[in-house]
């Protein structure tokens, strides 16, 4: 037998606006036919997600992303992650 695959889908990150000052990144993401805005304030450790249409499925893979490349990410940088689900 051979093992069953997960479902993945590929997110697109855009990063619009970062401010190391105020500790915020500003961006959108997008996966299939969803869209959402976020804004990471990262010295408080906190993500907000808008729309709420399909947010609990964004916002934990996410959070997850921005923390692993934070430093990384670049207004007007396109970046994409994995999400293991199917949106």
């Amino acid at each position: 037998m051979s093992p069953k695959r997960l479902p993945e889908t590929t997110a697109h990150v855009r990063i619009t606006h970062q401010s190391w000052q105020s500790g915020r990144i500003e961006g959108e993401v997008r996966a299939n036919e969803y869209e959402w805005q976020f804004e990471w304030l990262f010295r408080q450790g906190r993500l907000v997600v808008e729309p709420s249409l399909g947010r609990a499925l964004i916002k934990e893979p996410l959070s997850r992303f921005l923390e692993r490349c934070d430093y990384q990410l670049e207004p007007g940088g396109d970046y994409s992650f994995t999400i293991r689900a199917e949106l």
